[in-house]
């Protein structure tokens, strides 16, 4: 079984140690490399092509959001989990526009982090507890009288999708094909304008679809 390779940007060598010996401890996961600026975490993505990219807000020479946003350019498909001690919403929102998968705080346990890691690696999305509380808590709550007119199916693959799941993920746990489940998506996006991760996570929250 291959493993999801990680590699691990922070400017602190205490917080980059720490991760690699928490990961460590997960079966399915090995640590690619390490970076501890910005720019050295760009160099090596190109180099090492790691499945997941866990990278820092805070980091010398440019910051986390500027280094994803180069490695975003230059690799569209490379998924990017922020991990950081900031819950700002500005921060949140971000790194979700840039096109992050994730966005967690370092405070966050292992079985949540491993359980992010597996919703990233498989197409999905994912925030931390903490961080989708401080990012709904500044959206205004509005009264939606017709829910964007999204069909009971469309409210729960839109639910499904604020919590991270990938499209198999929801296609299982609904009993409806992954192809199915795309054109909810499709639709859903249709009805609400919502373009991106952080678009779609705040409609949820408005519509009360998120646990």
């Amino acid at each position: 079984m291959s493993k999801i390779r990680i590699l691990i940007a922070d400017d602190h060598d205490l917080v980059r140690e720490g991760l690699s010996a928490r990961l460590a401890l997960t079966d399915n996961v090995e640590i690619c490399g390490e970076a501890a600026s910005g720019l050295e975490v760009i160099e090596k993505s190109k180099v090492l092509d790691p499945d997941i990219i866990f990278l820092d807000i805070s980091m010398p020479e440019m910051t986390g959001l500027e280094a994803a946003k180069s490695i975003l350019e230059y690799t569209p498909d490379s998924k990017i989990m922020f991990l950081s001690i900031y819950d700002n919403p500005e921060y949140i929102h971000e790194a979700l526009r840039i096109g992050a998968k994730g966005y967690m705080l370092k405070d966050v346990n292992r079985e949540e982090m491993t359980i992010a890691i597996n919703a990233i690696y498989n197409g999905g999305t994912y925030l931390g507890a903490k961080v989708a509380a401080a990012f709904s808590s500044t959206v205004k709550q509005v009264e939606l009288p017709s829910a964007y007119n999204l069909t009971g199916r469309e409210k729960q693959v839109l639910s499904k999708i604020a919590q991270g799941d990938a499209n198999r993920e929801i296609a299982n746990s609904l009993n409806i094909s992954v192809r199915t489940v795309e054109s909810h998506r499709m639709s859903v996006r249709e009805k609400t304008g919502g373009g991106n991760a952080a678009d779609l996570f705040r409609i949820a929250n408005e519509l009360g679809l998120v646990n």
